[in-house]
C-alpha cells in the first residue's frame, strides 16, 4: 500500500526542533547594534600588547583596562561613532581626555593638524567618506586624541582611511606604539588621496580625449566639479606646518626618535601626494581654458556668419522697403521689364556687398 498522510495533528508534530529552538534562542540573544556601534557608540576597540598585534575589546572589557590599578603592557585604541548619542557621554565619563580634543568635535571641518596639549598629542584629520563619488560634499573630520596608553578616535560618517586602519589591525598588523598607529593612520590617508589623484586624473584624461576628439559636449562643467574637488582636498587634508613644526621639534618625552621620524616621513609622502593633486589642477586650469578659447571660437564663427547673412540681406531689404512705401512716383512701376531690372540691381549689391564681405580671408 501506498504511503499514507497524517492526517491527525499529534504533539510530536508540534513541537518545534532542536535547531529551530537554537536559532530562536540565537536571534532573541544577539545584541541589536545603533549606528554601527554598541550602546554606548564604540565601534571597535583593540588592545595591543608587547608583540603590537591587536586583540578585539568589547565596552566592559574596555572598562576593565581603563579602572585597572596596573594596566596591562601595550596601549588600548577606542574609535567611536559620534552619530551615536551616548558616545560623547561615554568618553567623558570614563576617559580622561582633554578640553581641546572636545572642542575638535564640535569645530567642524577644518584643516588637518597634529599638535601637542597636556602632554598628549590631539589630531584633526580631514578624509573622504567611504562611499565616496567625487563629490566636495564627501569629507569629513576624523579627531583623535593619543597618548601613550590610551588612543581614542571618533568621527560621525564612515570614514576610509580609519576603516583600512581598523582593516589591517584586523588582519594582523604590528603597532608598537600610539604614535604608530598614528602614522599608519597618515599614511592610510595618504594612500586614499593618491587613489583619489589617480581616479580624477582617469577622469580628466577622458575629459582631454573627448576634447581632443571634437565632442565638448558638457564636459566642462565636469572640469569645474573635478577642480572644486581638488580645490578643497588640497585645503582640508594638507596638514597645518606649524602645528607639526612645533610638534617635531618639542615633542613629549614619552615619543621615541623612530616615531618621530615615520610621524616626518610619512608628512613629507603626503606633501608629495598634495603637490602632484596642485599638479593637475593646473592641467585641469589648462584644459578649461582650452575649452573657453574652443568655445569663444565657436561663439566668433557664428558671428561673423550672421553677420555675412545680414550684410548680404542688406540691398534686397533696402529696395523692399523702397518699393513697399506704397507712394507716387515709383520707377519703373509702368516699364513692361521693370521686375527684371530691379532683380538685376538687387542682385549687383548683392554681389558687391559679398565681395565686400569676403575681400579678406578668414582666420
Amino acid at each position: 500500500m501506498g504511503r499514507q498522510k497524517c492526517l491527525h495533528v499529534c504533539k510530536p508534530c508540534l513541537r518545534p526542533s532542536s535547531a529551530s529552538d537554537a536559532l530562536r534562542g540565537a536571534l532573541s540573544t544577539a545584541p541589536t547594534s545603533g549606528y554601527g556601534a554598541d550602546a554606548s557608540g564604540l565601534i571597535c576597540g583593540f588592545h595591543f600588547g608587547q608583540g603590537g598585534l591587536g586583540v578585539a575589546l568589547d565596552t566592559e572589557q574596555a572598562l576593565q583596562w581603563l579602572k585597572a590599578g596596573t594596566p596591562q603592557a601595550g596601549f588600548v585604541w577606542l574609535h567611536f561613532n559620534l552619530a551615536h548619542s551616548a558616545a560623547e557621554k561615554w568618553m567623558r565619563e570614563h576617559v580622561t581626555l582633554s578640553d581641546q580634543f572636545y572642542e575638535s568635535l564640535r569645530d567642524g571641518s577644518r584643516s588637518t593638524r597634529v599638535e601637542l596639549d597636556d602632554d598628549m598629542l590631539v589630531a584633526v584629520v580631514n578624509d573622504v567618506h567611504y562611499d565616496f563619488a567625487f563629490e566636495p560634499s564627501d569629507i569629513s573630520t576624523l579627531c583623535l586624541s593619543v597618548g601613550p596608553r590610551l588612543v581614542v578616535s571618533a568621527r560621525l560618517q564612515p570614514l576610509r582611511s580609519i576603516d583600512r586602519l581598523r582593516d589591517a589591525v584586523k588582519r594582523g598588523a604590528v603597532m608598537a606604539s600610539s604614535v604608530e598607529l598614528l602614522v599608519h593612520l597618515m599614511h592610510d590617508q595618504g594612500d586614499v588621496l593618491v587613489s583619489i589623484v589617480r581616479g580624477t586624473t582617469t577622469r580628466v584624461d577622458g575629459i582631454e580625449d573627448t576634447l581632443l576628439a571634437g565632442r565638448m559636449e558638457k564636459k566642462r562643467a565636469d572640469l569645474g566639479s573635478l577642480r572644486r574637488l581638488l580645490v578643497r582636498l588640497q585645503r582640508l587634508l594638507a596638514p597645518e606646518p606649524a602645528a607639526l613644526f612645533r610638534l617635531l621639534t618639542k615633542p613629549p618625552a614619552w615619543i621615541v626618535e623612530g616615531d618621530l621620524q615615520e610621524l616626518r616621513q610619512s608628512t613629507e609622502e603626503f606633501n608629495v601626494a598634495l603637490s602632484d593633486m596642485a599638479a593637475l589642477q593646473e592641467r585641469i586650469k589648462l584644459l578649461q581654458e582650452e575649452i573657453a578659447g574652443r568655445v569663444a571660437e565657436a561663439n566668433n564663427r557664428s558671428l561673423y556668419v550672421l553677420t555675412i547673412v545680414t550684410v548680404l540681406a542688406l540691398p534686397i531689404n533696402i529696395m523692399a522697403g523702397l518699393f513697399g512705401m506704397n507712394v507716387g512716383g515709383i520707377p519703373l512701376n509702368d516699364h513692361p521689364h521693370g521686375f527684371w531690372i530691379v532683380v538685376a540691381l538687387i542682385a549687383s549689391f548683392t554681389l558687391g556687398a559679398a565681395w565686400f564681405a569676403f575681400r579678406r580671408p578668414r582666420d
